[in-house]
């Protein structure tokens, strides 16, 4: 009998998913009947089988050293099998079948410094970019805001008293590898100036062409100077992305003066009652002043307050934003309106509201639900 070669493994992509799912959800997978929350931050699945699957969430910083790791990974060990997801916005969430477990759980967690919370009416964990501890064209700090506005919200976070969900992302800068583009509250670092051109170190380090090509706006042209190929930027085609300077470390765009941070509000990715939103401008620009940023925390917080004030029940941040009114809005969170909040972007005709209409004033209109809690 000839001798049969062994299949060839062409595949070295990354395993299934499947492979890693605890016991009990594999045992259940697409056959729970319902989910419901125990208490803030406890949450229990039961299957069609009778199983009930416990998920206690606990809130964990965006970075993590190898002994953190190593330190939630044996909480799991101990509570749960070491069965633990990450959720999107860096939740921890440690999966059990022993309901006796739970208590023992979150204590050992409050030692440890991992609050649990962030499940139904309350604000999760705040997904959020790399900032200045990594990332080159960041306009702002990440973790370090986070932290500053955690400590101040915690209360949000381990209780469910809020109207209804609360989601909230920053981006380091307008390229926004966080959520800030679809959350109910998006903190984004800007830029306001575009990069210098380092025309000594230009021609030695980067290569012209690539420059250009690397300019989504094409505000980047090719010059000549001293008969030295250079480039020179078009400033009011800038739209301050950092592109640039990615590939060209003698274009930086960082600016301690003028870089600083906008406040976005009203996204959502969620399509319940409403369909997805993009977030929308609330405040323009406010300044870097770290390490704790009183600036972004006092704005974020007023908006928070606002909405938990005069929200209906279940009602996102854009909901009530589209229920009162953007007049209404800007009175309640004592923000003021201004030249900067009218999108004059070239593409910005698909989203101008046609309507001559201006919906909720907020002064003696009828319906207008301001204060109204349903």
């Amino acid at each position: 009998m000839p001798d049969v070669a062994p299949t060839r493994r062409t595949d070295i992509g990354p395993p299934h998913y499947g492979q890693f799912l605890p016991p009990i959800v594999q045992a259940n997978y697409g056959k729970w009947r319902y989910h419901e929350i125990l208490r803030p931050g406890v949450l229990v699945h039961v299957g069609e089988s009778g199983d009930r699957l416990y998920t206690v969430r606990a809130g964990s910083p965006r970075l993590l050293s190898v002994q953190t790791i190593r330190e939630i990974c044996d909480v799991a060990d101990r509570y749960c099998d070491g069965y633990l997801r990450f959720t999107s916005r860096h939740n921890i969430e440690f999966l059990l079948t022993d309901p006796g477990k739970i208590e023992p759980l979150i204590a050992d967690l409050a030692v440890r410094g991992f609050p649990v919370g962030g499940i139904g009416h309350a604000i999760s964990n705040i997904v959020h970019t790399q900032g200045w501890i990594h990332c080159h064209s960041a306009a702002t700090d990440a973790s370090g805001i986070v932290k500053a506005l955690m400590d101040e919200l915690i209360g949000r976070f381990t209780e469910t008293t809020l109207p209804g969900k609360l989601r909230i992302a920053l981006a380091c800068c307008v390229n926004m590898c966080g959520a800030v583009h679809c959350s109910d509250i998006a903190i984004l670092g800007i830029h306001r100036r575009p990069p210098k051109v380092a025309q000594d170190r230009l021609p030695k380090i980067c290569e012209v062409p690539t420059v250009v090509a690397s300019c989504p706006t094409a505000a980047i042209r090719p010059v000549r100077r001293a008969g030295v190929e250079s480039v020179e930027v078009n400033e009011d085609a800038c739209m301050f992305c950092g592109n640039c300077y990615t590939v060209c470390p003698a274009m930086p765009l960082n600016d301690a003066l003028n870089d600083g941070v906008s406040i976005w509000v009203g996204g959502k990715v969620s399509n319940a009652r409403t369909e997805p939103r993009f977030s929308k401008l609330a405040i323009p620009f406010l300044p870097n002043n770290p390490p704790r940023w009183p600036e972004v925390v006092d704005a974020v917080k007023g908006l928070v307050d606002a909405w938990a004030a005069h929200a209906r029940k279940h009602e996102r941040m854009g909901e009530w934003i589209d229920r009162i009114g953007w007049p209404a809005f800007f009175r309640l969170t004592g923000i003021e309106f201004t030249k900067l909040h009218i999108d004059d972007f070239r593409h910005a005709e698909t989203t101008f509201k046609r309507s001559v209409h201006i919906k909720g004033s907020g002064i003696g209109d009828q319906g207008s639900g301001i204060g109204d809690q349903g």
